[in-house]
């Protein structure tokens, strides 16, 4: 009370005493202007919804003239009854102020713009010192403001500067936060509500401590009746309705990883003040992609740690520890692309922001097991190779140069003889993938992994296997090539930047290299679709609705330290990874297929439950389905037999005159998502997408489609 008492008079005493005493800021007083505060920079999901605001203060100024009426007489109503009567200062109001502490009740005496200069001036107003003198700068200030700007304008930087708790500075950054809108779409109880919030944020803030907040939002509303903003009928009708806040604090998602790789982008490029300039920023991120990556993750890590076999420290428990160089626990990481622009739809770089800000999804390298595989395969149906080659699945010896004998095995120890190339990728035998390698070159081999984006791969056997690192973003964008028709596209995050006055100052578009011919691209897709159907992947075929076409490929490296699913659909390349920071086997039961397809398989059901399917994949001009021998594998002659026992998809250009071709080619490359000709330098779009796309194309791979498939090696 005697406080109270003590601020009101000294109040009423400066005012008195500001005629009597000499001006003792004339420097600040000539350079007085209303401050324009810092905006900050928002960042986007590409469906327009907000993921981040970036700043040292959350703010985003508006014009007076773009609010509801009632939105700044609300504030009038509350803070400053005389604010378009006085002239900066308040006598009246003071007086009243003193005569309340008097009668035991609290009442302000500081005009709006007193507050304002107390907002703008931090260090020449500090509004926590109780003295004369203070009281005495705040109001001069006060009063020569109002001498150079109207009413409005002062309102209006008001309104854009107060704090309303939570890190959220202006009326428009309260209103997206705490209701999740513009202030223009404000109702009268938002407005109330925030009206309510000057007098003390931190008490009075719905996130806090609703009853307090209510009580004082429901006020406010009396106040706005009182004043003539409103009436008392409305006022009584929007004291019954409940306080309604936006979920997330008015966020949609915040994926952290992806918010870093924003922020640094924006760093580099418009300086380490970025996040007061006001920018827009776009990102490319699809927030149901992002949910299910984030929720598929974390469920499919949990189940991991629940396995009987699974012996390491888990998640959330003392024994799980993290430092600079990373954590002890299972991690994992999700990036999802648009197949066809490369825009990175989804990225989960870890499994603990918190405990580990390291980008697993861009900074990782990690060896990709037989995820590599398809790219081997690919070089292997370039050069002749057809899905009903047949090879040798047999024990292996190899002798390199200063180095043990080299001995590969397959992952269930078994050798099954005579293999088509298509069940080598099926079942993903370690000894058909090398043979491959062998025979194709192991350059070149290297070279086309190249193409694929890929070019850190050691030429020696080991590397069919995938035993050269790879960053996982790097391996996602490579399996863009089968999605899309043999072009690979490059990912990207930041799709557009626009400055707050709206002009765009950066705006990419997807870029990307022709890497294989549609035909041999359908031919790898159509491997890897029986791959995900009966083989290594079928976890993740089975979660993921039939209506829904899908490929891909598991991947699991030695002693089970890493393990992947690489898997596509005509639309979207998702990849998951599950392993250490320190390499280290993660467990007797863990492989590609067992740990890593079914969270892809639950991601990419999740992706799907509320969008149609796309189209499947359909063989291009160059590719036929042919009727072969059941036991030779050779093509058969026409006239075809009613139901050819075996069938198999060919190369035009390899496939016998007079052959019996089973169904006549599908569509033209069109058909393939965006390609529009062999040898297209235009993808085509559709929702995914953004609205053009401009590639560069590479000289498409020498076709040696039409040389005969190479003998099966011999048994050594």
């Amino acid at each position: 009370m005697a406080s109270r008492f003590a601020r009101s008079a000294l109040a009423l005493a400066a005012l008195f005493a500001l005629p009597l005493l000499p001006s003792r800021l004339p420097a600040q007083a000539g350079g007085l202007t209303l401050v324009h505060p810092p905006q900050s920079t928002r960042v986007y999901a590409r469906d327009g919804s907000l993921l981040a605001e970036l700043g040292p203060q959350v703010r985003s100024s508006v014009p007076l003239a773009s609010l509801p009426r009632y939105v700044p007489l609300a504030f009038v109503a509350v803070e400053d009854k005389r604010f378009f009567e006085h002239a900066g200062v308040d006598p009246l109001g003071l007086a009243r102020a003193l005569k309340s502490t008097v009668e035991g009740r609290r009442q302000g005496a500081s005009t709006i713009t007193q507050q304002l200069i107390g907002a703008m001036y931090p260090t020449l107003v500090d509004r926590r010192e109780i003295s004369v003198e203070r009281k005495v700068r705040e109001m001069e200030l006060a009063l020569e403001l109002e001498k150079r700007y109207g009413k409005e304008r002062i309102l209006e930087a008001y309104l854009n500067q107060i704090y309303f708790g939570h890190g959220w500075y202006g009326i428009d950054a309260a209103a997206r936060h705490y209701f999740g809108k513009p202030a223009t779409k404000l109702n009268l109880e938002e407005t109330a509500m925030l009206a309510a919030l000057p007098k003390g944020a931190g008490v009075y803030s719905p996130k806090l401590d609703p009853p307090k907040a209510l009580a004082r939002r429901n006020l406010v509303l009396g106040l706005m009746a009182e004043s003539g903003v409103i009436s008392a009928a409305q006022a009584q009708a929007a004291r019954a309705k409940p306080i309604r806040l936006a979920p997330n604090h008015g966020y949609r998602a915040r994926p952290p990883w992806v918010i870093e790789q924003v922020r640094q982008h924006l760093e580099q490029t418009y300086g380490r003040d970025f996040g007061t300039q006001g920018l827009h920023v776009w990102t490319t991120i699809d927030p149901v992609a992002q949910d299910a990556a984030d929720s598929a993750l974390v469920r499919g890590l949990r189940g991991i740690e629940r396995q009987p076999w699974f012996r390491g420290p888990k998640y959330g428990t003392a024994a799980a520890q993290a430092t600079s160089g990373g954590t002890n626990y299972l991690q994992g990481l999700v990036v999802s692309l648009d197949a066809r622009s490369g825009e990175i739809l989804a990225l989960v770089g870890g499994r603990d922001w918190e405990d580990s800000k390291f980008n697993r999804v861009t900074g990782a390298r990690r060896q990709p097991g037989s995820a590599f595989k398809p790219v081997v395969y690919a070089a292997a149906l370039e050069r002749g190779f057809t899905p009903a080659t047949l090879l040798q699945d047999t024990a292996l010896q190899i002798h390199l140069p200063g180095s043990p004998l080299y001995e590969p095995k397959n992952s269930d120890k078994l050798f099954r003889g005579e293999v088509t190339l298509r069940e080598g990728l099926v079942q993903s035998i370690n000894t058909v993938a090398i043979q491959l390698g062998l025979q194709l070159g192991l350059d070149t081999v290297a070279g086309v992994a190249k193409r694929f984006g890929l070019g850190a791969i050691p030429p020696y056997p080991a590397a069919m296997l995938g035993a050269g690192a790879v960053r996982p973003l790097e391996l996602a964008a490579a399996y863009t090539a089968f999605a899309n028709g043999g072009m690979r596209v490059e990912p990207f995050l930041v799709r557009r930047v626009a400055d707050a006055r709206g002009q765009v100052l950066f705006d990419r578009r997807g870029k990307g290299q022709r890497t294989l011919s549609p035909d041999v691209a359908f031919l790898a897709t159509d491997l890897m679709r029986s791959a995900a159907e009966r083989g290594t992947g079928r976890e993740a075929r089975e979660r993921l609705p039939a209506r829904v076409p899908m490929a891909g490929k598991t991947g699991t490296t030695d002693d089970a330290t890493d393990v992947w699913y690489v898997g596509f659909t005509p639309e979207v390349v998702s990849a998951v990874w599950l392993g250490y920071d320190t390499p280290r086997p993660i467990g007797a039961g863990a492989y590609g297929g067992t740990l890593a397809a079914p969270i892809w398989g639950e991601l990419m059901r999740q992706f799907y439950a509320r969008r149609a399917a796309p189209a499947a994949w359909q063989p291009p001009a160059g590719v036929l389905r042919v009727a072969l021998d059941s036991l030779s594998g050779q093509p058969l002659p026409a006239p075809c037999p009613p139901v050819p026992a075996r069938t198999e998809f060919l190369l035009a250009a390899a496939t016998p005159a007079g052959a019996c071709v089973v169904a006549l080619p599908g569509a033209s490359p069109a058909a393939w998502p965006g390609v529009d000709s062999l040898r297209a330098d235009t993808l085509r779009l559709d929702s995914l997408g953004v609205d053009s796309l401009r590639l560069d194309t590479l000289p498409t791979p020498p076709d040696s489609a039409a040389a005969p498939p190479p003998a099966s090696p011999r048994k050594k």
